[in-house]
């Protein structure tokens, strides 16, 4: 089973399983679409089969099978080995494994009520099944067996490293427990799922409930025509004829803050931001997030932990609340002060154009324009008639991975979407030989939660016979019919990263499905997709897709050169807003429940006080109340993996700089070294393998301009 997978989905969909639990002499019917592996290509999944009705017999016979599956390992009367023990659980619970898998997607990507419905209900259920397998004593008995004598066993690397992460998952899944304890470790774990699960979906209700509404056209001035209408369509589509509506999502900043020239609108969008989920009614988060941190930190202390961060690090690469701790208060010092020096240029601007008033949060992506307009001649709206979605999907991120790696990419149009804006394409490896299938959902759509991620449908393995399918999903603002979708330099940026996670799992070339693609640490995730990034600048890949819409002009060189020029610009900010959340989720995850605050947002700015962070100007990329990365996502106590692996990042950039850059030579090495290698070993020595030592911190100083003190 894909292990993994079904761990997040447990948690991020988040019962007793009797409720699912069919009878033994029940099958799932033939009609079913989940009753068998799809025969589409890569068993593509059959989304124009699948309807709500087939979840729950899917899901109740997938539970079934896997709960006997899993007995007949537990109480095989033959003696433990590496096959009928470890192996025999890496086959089991292909059923559940589909359903979940579909069910996972659909939910982040094309929800609609019922499967709102249905996320509720199942969330403790899954939780309920994988604790009756982690807490199974007599499988832990037969691993713990073999654990015994692992240097025995013969296994080569990979199966011994799997052997090593079964003994452990199950430990820190409360293996050890006693009985008290583990009925204790079930009731938590059923609740923190149904939680996490509720969290997710106040979020992605407050996006339409806290929107903000305004009344005339001329209040919406400095936005894109096509953004105006667009806002216009959303407010008559909620019965709001005649008045124009934005919704609020994701992250604290919106994209509309750069562009309203009205600073009371921008007030406005901002308070509704950074209300989100606190301000009382239906959507309020305040209440879930006090209690997720109190159960958190009473099921790490259940498992011998001081608090929730301990707990979780102790499975990274940080390994402790000490190096995160470490990493992030080194970096606050020159981050602010760089912030601070930024904030006093635009101030500079406000007062120079007789503003009278003070820099607000609302104002900084709004004036950080304009002086960026005027310290390098350019501003970022200029570089948008340049960056044409498809332009840069496929003669940006496609040509990137065909220097860098052989691959070409063919769109195909027989199989099924969920939604008729997503592309398929067949990936084609160096050979000649299919590698993967690729699938892009990159516009916005009401029924689709915010942000970006990646998404395996169906994760590699030898041992299953399994080749990757896997999408990127994006939020992109799709335009009026017939118009260009013209991004941003951030949605850019996102697209090239997105991809780097999808490389990732397409180049997986493991055994088990235990170590597929992106099953490795959190705070290692990041890295690969953050070093994909550096190609959406690299010249000659930027000189094959930054043509001009309308008439297909190269970007001028003078424009590419001030964006070359200017990458620092804004750092401070933007290093500030992550290090705030990195260390709100510090605060509240290495708590003791005996120290949980009653008030969410006094305890954000007392945390963020005490850290060095409380500057105004610049508010957390997140506040607890719409954190969903860990809050309701699997990143609880680890947001800091993203500056963590943004070391690995800029060092292995440095790499490639000093051995010629984009080539199939650089390519296949990093390839062969560390995207083929999914979870198979130690992640901090796979870094190694590829780069031949440890990653130092000075480029990751010199990029964000932090290494003048």
């Amino acid at each position: 089973m894909n292990r993994p997978q079904l761990m997040i989905i447990a948690a991020s969909l988040a019962v007793s399983s009797s409720a699912f639990t069919a009878p033994a002499s029940a099958a799932l019917a033939a009609s079913n679409p989940f009753a068998k592996a799809s025969s589409l290509p890569f068993n593509y999944p059959v989304f124009d089969k699948i309807r709500i009705e087939h979840f729950v017999p899917a899901f109740a016979e997938g539970m079934r099978r896997e709960a006997a599956e899993v007995n007949a390992i537990a109480n095989n009367r033959k003696p433990a080995t590496f096959e009928n023990t470890i192996v025999a659980m890496e086959r089991s619970g292909t059923l559940l494994d589909r359903v979940s898998g579909a069910f996972s997607i659909l939910g982040a990507g094309n929800s609609n009520d019922a499967i709102k419905a249905l996320e509720l209900t199942l969330a403790p259920k899954a939780a309920a099944h994988r604790d009756a397998i982690s807490l199974n004593q007599k499988l832990f008995e037969r691993i713990e067996t073999l654990y015994a004598k692992r240097d025995k066993l013969g296994l080569d690397a990979e199966a011994a490293f799997l052997l090593e992460r079964y003994h452990k998952d199950f430990i820190r899944a409360g293996a050890r427990l006693n009985a008290a304890d583990k009925r204790k470790l079930k009731a938590y774990n059923a609740e923190l799922a149904t939680l996490q699960a509720t969290f997710s979906q106040n979020v992605q209700g407050e996006a339409k409930a806290a929107a903000l509404v305004v009344d005339s056209r001329a209040e919406l001035d400095g936005m894109p025509e096509a953004a105006i209408d667009a806002a216009a369509a959303n407010a008559s589509q909620n019965g709001l004829e005649g008045k124009f509506m934005l919704a609020v999502t994701n992250t604290t900043g919106q994209a509309a803050m750069a562009v309203l020239t009205n600073r009371a609108v921008r007030q406005r969008l901002q308070e509704a931001s950074m209300g989100r989920g606190s301000h009382g009614g239906k959507f309020d988060n305040t209440g879930v997030v006090l209690r997720l941190a109190t159960l958190r930190a009473e099921r790490a202390a259940l498992l011998g932990y001081p608090n929730h961060a301990a707990y979780v690090l102790d499975d990274q690469t940080a390994k402790d609340t000490g190096s995160v701790n470490k990493l992030l208060a080194e970096l606050v010092k020159p981050a602010v002060a760089n912030a601070r020096k930024e904030a006093a240029d635009i101030q500079a601007m406000i007062d120079a154009g007789k503003g009278g008033f003070q820099l607000a949060a609302h104002d900084w992506a709004f004036y950080s324009d304009k002086v960026r307009a005027q310290r390098f001649n350019f501003d970022q709206s200029q570089l948008r008639p340049y960056f044409e979605l498809n332009n840069v999907l496929t003669n940006g991120v496609f040509y990137a991975a065909g220097q860098l790696y052989g691959l070409t990419f063919k769109e195909r149009k027989d199989l099924p979407v969920y939604d008729p804006d997503m592309r398929v394409f067949d990936v084609i490896d160096a050979d000649g030989k299919p590698l993967a299938i690729f699938v892009a959902d990159l516009y916005a759509r009401a029924n689709k939660r915010g942000g970006a991620w990646a998404n395996a449908y169906v994760p590699q393995s030898h041992l299953m016979g399994t080749r990757p399918v896997i999408g990127n999903h994006l939020n992109i603002p799709k335009p009026a019919a017939g118009e260009p979708t013209l991004l941003t330099y951030d949605e850019l940026r996102t697209l090239f990263h997105e991809f780097g996670h999808a490389l990732h799992s397409m180049f997986s070339d493991v055994s088990y499905p235990r170590f597929a693609g992106t099953a490795v640490p959190r705070d290692y995730v990041e890295f690969p997709s953050q070093v994909n990034e550096m190609w959406s600048l690299w010249p000659e890949v930027l000189g094959n897709y930054a043509k001009h819409y309308k008439t297909g002009e190269p970007m001028p060189k003078e424009l590419l050169d001030k964006v070359i020029g200017s990458k620092q610009f804004n750092e401070g900010y933007r290093t500030t807003e992550n290090l705030a959340s990195s260390i709100l989720d510090q605060r509240w995850h290495q708590l003791d429940a005996a120290h949980i605050p009653t008030d969410v947002l006094a305890f954000e700015a007392a945390a963020m006080k005490d850290a060095g962070v409380d500057f105004a100007p610049v508010p957390p990329r997140y506040r607890s109340t719409y954190f969903s990365h860990v809050f309701s996502g699997g990143y609880s106590a680890g947001y800091y993996g993203y500056l963590w692996s943004e070391k690995l990042d800029a060092d292995t950039v440095e790499w490639f700089k000093e051995n010629g850059g984009l080539s199939r030579k650089n390519g296949d090495h990093f390839r062969k070294t560390l995207l083929s290698k999914g979870g198979t070993l130690d992640a901090m020595q796979m870094y190694r393998n590829f780069r031949g030592r440890d990653a130092t911190i000075e480029p990751l100083l010199e990029r964000r301009g932090l290494n003048a003190r």
